[in-house]
C-alpha cells in the first residue's frame, strides 16, 4: 500500500502542471473571446406584452390594524378607511407589470399594453413617447426604434408615483 501511495503522489504531482496549464488555456480563451461574448446581438424587432393593473390587498380591523400613516402623496396609491358595520379596510396601488423592459440601442420596440384596471392611463414614455393613451379591455400598441442609451421613465401621469416603470436601452458596442 505505501508503494501504491508514492504512485498516486507521483501522477499527481505530474498532473498539476497539466490543469495548470489548461487552466491558463481556458483563461486566456476566456478574455481572448470575451468582448464577442459580451456583444449586443443584431438590431431586432422585440415585442412586449404588459398590463396596466392594480394590485390590492385589505383586512378586518379585528385581523390587523388600519394603517395610520400616510402613503405618499399622488393618485398611485389609494387606502379606504374601515368599512364601520364589517370593519374592512383596502389598499391599493397602480402600476406597470411588466415594470422595466430592456434592449439594446437599434432595437424596434413593440409595447403592446392591456388596460386591466382603471378606465384610462394617459402616460409617456420619456424621449420616446410623448403621450399614448391605455383603457381598460384595450390593448395600445406602441413602435419606436430605441435610438438613445439610457434609463427612461414609463409613467402614467394620473397615478403617480406609484405607476412608473423603466425602459432600459443599452448601448450597442
Amino acid at each position: 500500500m505505501h508503494a501504491r501511495m508514492r504512485r498516486s503522489d507521483r501522477t499527481a504531482k505530474a498532473l498539476f502542471p497539466l490543469l495548470g496549464a489548461a487552466l491558463a488555456l481556458g483563461v486566456l480563451v476566456f478574455v481572448a473571446f470575451w468582448p464577442a461574448a459580451s456583444a449586443a446581438p443584431p438590431p431586432a424587432t422585440r415585442t412586449f406584452t404588459m398590463a396596466a393593473v392594480e394590485p390590492k390587498g385589505g383586512a378586518t380591523v379585528d385581523k390587523e390594524p388600519f394603517p395610520r400613516d400616510p402613503l405618499p402623496e399622488g393618485k398611485g396609491y389609494v387606502l379606504k378607511e374601515p368599512d364601520p358595520k364589517t370593519g374592512r379596510w383596502e389598499v391599493s396601488t397602480y402600476r406597470w407589470d411588466p415594470s422595466q423592459i430592456v434592449v439594446y440601442q437599434r432595437d424596434t420596440v413593440v409595447l403592446e399594453i392591456l388596460g386591466v384596471n382603471g378606465d384610462v392611463h394617459p402616460a409617456r414614455i420619456e424621449g420616446y413617447v410623448p403621450g399614448f393613451v391605455v383603457r381598460r379591455g384595450h390593448v395600445t400598441r406602441l413602435t419606436f426604434t430605441a435610438d438613445k442609451a439610457g434609463f427612461f421613465k414609463i409613467e402614467c401621469t394620473t397615478h403617480h408615483p406609484s405607476m412608473v416603470g423603466y425602459l432600459v436601452v443599452l448601448p450597442r458596442q
